[in-house]
């Protein structure tokens, strides 16, 4: 099976039947071994629950061959490599960081947020026409203004931030580890990633000399028995909060809304009661998830089913296959916002599940009831969608409706 067919523009659209064939081969072992792939919901769940699945990509095979093909890493991006965020990061060194992180990004302070997405989300629906960009005038700018706020980042930055975190999500897709090589545009990542931290280290310079009630703020102060975040970790974190606390939320929106709109019976549903729009979210989040796959790496040989995968080898975890396996949900292919005893891999699991699952959830919450009760009768201008280039972040590029308002 050729798994390179996921970097194919014409399959970004519908994913779902390759997705599929792969769960029914699942595990799979490619890349001359060195690559498990797995799709299987029970297998996906396993390996995330594993304490030897390890999320440092460095400590892949694919990874320390590619190091050692290349000449030196430049100076300018060897702190990208020496000092990854949380995200890449195992015990302790990611539990001592996500303690720190989790004091500043409490249930409490996400759940203040609400009335001020809601107001966000009531202003920007107020601005749309009779013909609207969801991605564009909704999707983008409400979760990425949200962590703006939070961080207390200035919204007049967020369009150079959003330009760089667009930039920096292509180095999570498995191209290196489908294909041996290095995806193209390294440069170009490491020049945004550098202009990031710039931006961070300036912030949080003024943040040190003026706190304020934000996020830097509180990274800046965050200390837990003595320790506290180094230099590089506080830049480190604090681009990962901003890239991962509006991407995936983006693609959560668009992704729901365009589900809506091809479900009319769904969408009268959540329309005629809003109080539907938590399972809507979950069901969204299932069917159609933000985030396609993770990648962890065989810190031993690990038992995957039947399939024994080596030490050293880099895990494919297809999420999206793993939540549409008719093994755990009944007819996996339909959209129903009402469904009962419904599970996903969406946010993770275990140590690394997503720490701003919460966010996200109200952020869509708020988003799709009050996009379903402001334009009811609102329709997809054209049946023929684009996708970014993104496979692990797979979203949309515009999505176009007639409001109906």
């Amino acid at each position: 099976m050729d798994l390179l067919a996921l970097f194919d523009p014409a399959v970004r659209a519908d994913p779902y039947p390759l997705y599929a064939r792969v769960r029914e081969a699942s595990p799979l072992m490619v890349g001359g071994g060195q690559v498990a792939v797995v799709a299987g919901y029970d297998d996906c769940l396993a390996v995330l629950r594993h304490p030897r699945a390890l999320s440092d990509r460095r400590r892949s095979a694919v990874f320390r061959r590619a190091a050692a093909m290349a000449d030196s890493v430049p100076t300018g991006m060897r702190w990208a490599v020496e000092t990854p965020s949380f995200l890449f990061l195992d015990p302790p060194d990611h539990t001592r960081l996500r303690r720190l992180v989790a004091q500043a990004f409490t249930a409490r302070r996400v759940e203040q947020l609400r009335p001020t997405i809601e107001g966000l989300t009531a202003d920007l629906l107020d601005a749309a026409g009779s013909e609207m960009d969801v991605v564009g005038e909704l999707a983008y700018p409400l979760p990425l203004t949200v962590i703006a706020d939070l961080l207390g980042v200035p919204r007049a930055d967020t369009p150079r931030l959003r330009e760089w975190s667009a930039v920096l999500t292509r180095a999570l897709d498995p191209y290196l580890a489908l294909t041996g090589q290095p995806a193209e545009g390294l440069e170009h990542r490491m020049a945004a990633l550098t202009e990031f931290r710039e931006y961070f280290q300036r912030l949080v310079e003024r943040r040190r000399r003026d706190p304020g009630d934000d996020l830097v703020s509180a990274l800046t102060a965050a200390e837990d028995g003595g320790d506290r975040l180094s230099s590089e970790e506080l830049l480190s974190t604090c681009v990962l909060l901003l890239v991962a606390g509006h991407e995936t939320t983006v693609n959560l929106i668009a992704n729901g809304v365009l589900a809506l709109l091809r479900h009319p019976g769904q969408f009268a549903m959540l329309a005629a009661n809003p109080g539907l729009a938590p399972g809507a979210v979950e069901e969204v989040l299932r069917y159609d998830p933000p985030v396609q796959l993770l990648m962890r790496v065989a810190g031993e040989d690990l038992s995957v089913g039947a399939t024994t995968v080596p030490s050293g080898s880099v895990v494919l975890l297809l999420l999206a296959a793993a939540s549409r396996d008719p093994a755990v949900h009944e007819e996996p292919d339909r959209f129903d916002i009402g469904r009962t005893q419904l599970r996903h891999l969406a946010f993770g699991f275990g140590a690394h599940f997503c720490l701003g699952a919460p966010l996200a959830r109200i952020e869509a919450q708020v988003a799709l009831a009050a996009f379903a009760r402001r334009f009811p009768q609102a329709r997809a201008v054209s049946s023929e969608l684009r996708y970014r280039d993104n496979v692990t972040l797979r979203g949309l590029t515009q999505l176009r409706v007639l409001t109906g308002g």
